[in-house]
């Protein structure tokens, strides 16, 4: 099978097309012909093996890049399952996490897979599992959003932004969404009642306090970020920082721990969501808002398979408006 591979950590000119074995599944795994794959931050991270503390840690490989496939979403057809696999056959549309997406095939689990709303092409469907879930987990589960509260979201047009920017504005909030000039009416289009145009406005000069904060992009001092929240607002850091740094997000993200021990405020990190952990029912009900009209995923633009490498180096500019994906067949 045609696929994106890397044999080493580096930059995106790393990733080369290259034809590969077509994974084998075993037990409880799901083969999945995949037709479109969403381009994420966590693939330069992956790519670049960055920060090397995750390299420590296990999360991306000590000295090579854990998985030799580059990608992690996708959306395709169920191609095989099996044994003791239910619910799903061969032919199902789906969408979900799939290790190795940018290659025709990718093998994966079905606790890690959910059907494709019909109303969303194969890009669009691929745009939806890590974006749409880490923007659920920030706005509903971590950040405990309620109708009627105030919101704001910075990096609001990015591919979690957008996500957020509609989850909370379903939910009843009245949000808030920092973005570039470029942007502003996208974010407005998207349920935003206000827009901070982050070229001209600083949302953390004081004039204005938030319950909730999502920050994705992770460019504002702590000290800030708190001074923008209500006495008892909640803090929901996901992210930021950029390649080549020793700690990264993960520092940040320890430093917003810690400090919530000491304040009132609640002040809690969240990492993107991942192929780990109890995800299924985050992509059901991500998928639901999808069905019901309330969510709709934005795609930046697509690349083809052999031009993955120029996808993710445009990610990992900070250039995406919502998503970037790659179309595989």
């Amino acid at each position: 099978m045609k696929a994106i591979v890397q044999e080493r950590f580096g930059p995106p000119d790393i990733l080369r097309p290259a034809e590969t074995e077509r994974p084998e599944i075993g037990t409880g795994q799901v083969l999945v012909r995949v037709r479109a794959a969403a381009l994420n931050p966590y693939d330069w991270h992956m790519m670049r093996g960055d920060p090397y503390v995750a390299r420590l840690l296990g999360g991306v490989g000590l000295t090579r890049p854990k998985s030799r496939v580059a990608g992690i979403d996708a959306a395709g057809q169920v191609e095989a399952v099996g044994a003791d696999v239910r619910g799903l056959r061969p032919g199902d549309e789906v969408l979900g996490f799939c290790t190795g997406s940018f290659a025709e095939y990718a093998r994966t689990t079905a606790d890690l897979l959910v059907p494709k709303p019909e109303s969303l092409t194969f890009e669009q469907a691929a745009a939806v599992p890590m974006g749409a879930v880490t923007a659920l987990r920030g706005i509903r589960t971590v950040g405990r959003t309620q109708a009627g509260q105030r919101v704001l979201i910075n990096g609001a047009a990015g591919g979690v932004g957008t996500f957020a920017v509609q989850i909370a504005a379903a939910l009843g909030a009245e949000v808030t969404g920092v973005c570039g000039t470029r942007n502003v009416e996208l974010v407005r289009s998207l349920g935003a009642a206000h827009v901070v145009d982050h070229t001209h406005e600083d949302f953390t000069d004081g004039r204005a306090r938030y319950d909730v904060i999502l920050d994705n992009v992770g460019n504002r001092p702590l000290s800030r970020l708190r001074r923008t929240l209500t006495p008892t607002g909640t803090l929901v850091a996901n992210g930021g920082g950029s390649p080549g740094r020793v700690f990264g997000a993960v520092g940040s993200l320890l430093r917003v721990s810690a400090v919530d021990v000491f304040v009132r405020q609640r002040l809690r990190p969240i990492l993107p969501a991942a192929p780990a952990g109890p995800v299924r029912e985050d992509l059901l009900a991500v998928t639901a808002l999808i069905e019901a009209g309330t969510l709709t995923p934005v795609v930046d633009r697509s690349y083809a398979l052999a031009d993955a490498a120029e996808g993710v180096r445009h990610v990992e500019r900070g250039h995406a408006r919502g998503k970037a994906v790659v179309t595989v067949a």
